[in-house]
């Protein structure tokens, strides 16, 4: 079976819960990838517009990185601009309310090469000027692992580079303009996460899909150890104040479910049951006021629905307080993405 598709999915179907609870979805892409082999090779404003009017309270989302639509020429180090240039009109689409209620890349994370170290300037100054109003900060992922069956999907394939100078004087800049860092990596990367964030406290960093667990190729049938590993490294990420973590990201493969080969979609109570051992170890270690439950879309797409993966996060999350609640689900976010 091809993983996922619209189709697919619409062999699970439920009613939306608790349809009015304000959601603020801080973590989904656009791209279109017609050209690749790839799940969802398009994902633009009809597509996510299909997704957040499924039945549930979205009003507004965050727009991350995906090394789509960059600039065809001029300077390397300014290429990545194309990409907000074009989400920044998607977002001036979806403030017409054209295709419903949310206000879709209400921010936007680009990217921007941090080992240009003080020279990442301008090139953070071009991407404020694409779009004045809604660029946030950047992700520059530093995914990385030695064995060679791990999909290595760093901007630069390299090691160990949170501890590299030249980064760290990147993510200075990157501090000094009031901009974030999304953090991106795997999770045996996470004590060099933590070591980062105290090296550069002033930074705000958004920790990605739980820390990046892998539980497949080398991390398979390994939980005792893998599990310890990751627990060890979200504890000493969540000791630093200045990092913030999202909530999902489970659906990508990498994580050990099988959900995307499945004759028919998971429904919203084993997804709960599934995911509420990974999401509640990382809330009582971050607390919820620095927690945001994340789509991921559409990459987590290939494992669940939309409206099924927030009945999910609802359901894991009944027994926190509303205020509690209101953080993960859109405080939180809407907070650290300075989104009005």
């Amino acid at each position: 079976m091809p993983f996922g598709g619209n189709d697919w999915l619409d062999l699970t179907i439920e009613p939306s819960l608790e349809p009015d609870l304000p959601i603020c979805d801080p973590h989904h892409h656009f791209w279109d990838m017609r050209t690749q082999r790839i799940p969802y090779q398009r994902y633009l404003l009809h597509e996510l517009a299909a997704d957040t009017n499924s039945g549930h309270n979205v009003r507004s989302t965050v727009f991350v990185e995906a090394r789509s639509m960059y600039r065809a020429d001029g300077p390397e180090e300014m290429m990545p601009v194309g990409e907000v240039e074009f989400v920044q009109g998607l977002a001036a689409a979806a403030d017409t309310g054209l295709y419903g209620p949310c206000k879709a890349a209400s921010a936007i994370v680009g990217h921007a090469n941090l080992h240009l170290a003080d020279r990442v300037e301008p090139v953070l100054e071009a991407l404020q000027a694409a779009s004045p109003n809604r660029f946030r900060g950047i992700r520059h992922s530093v995914t990385w692992d030695p064995n060679p069956a791990v999909e290595n999907t760093a901007a630069i394939a390299q090691p160990n580079q949170l501890g590299s100078e030249t980064f760290r004087a990147g993510a200075r800049v990157l501090a000094r303009m009031g901009l974030s860092l999304e953090g991106w990596m795997y999770h045996p990367q996470l004590p060099e996460l933590a070591d980062f964030a105290r090296a550069v406290p002033d930074l705000t960093i958004i920790l990605n899909h739980i820390g990046g667990l892998q539980r497949v190729g080398p991390y398979a049938n390994r939980d005792d150890e893998v599990l310890a590993n990751w627990r060890a490294g979200i504890a000493a990420v969540a000791e630093c104040p200045n990092v913030n973590m999202k909530l999902g990201g489970i659906g990508m493969p990498r994580t050990g479910f099988d959900w995307h080969l499945r004759e028919t979609p998971i429904g919203s109570e084993e997804l709960a049951e599934s995911m509420a051992p990974f999401m509640d170890y990382c809330i009582e270690q971050f607390g919820p006021s620095r927690c945001m439950f994340e789509s991921n879309f559409p990459v987590d797409k290939v494992s669940y629905s939309y409206n099924v993966m927030y009945n999910a996060f609802k359901r894991l999350s009944s027994g926190y307080s509303a205020s509690e609640r209101a953080d993960m689900f859109h405080d939180t976010a809407t907070r650290v993405y300075r989104i009005n």
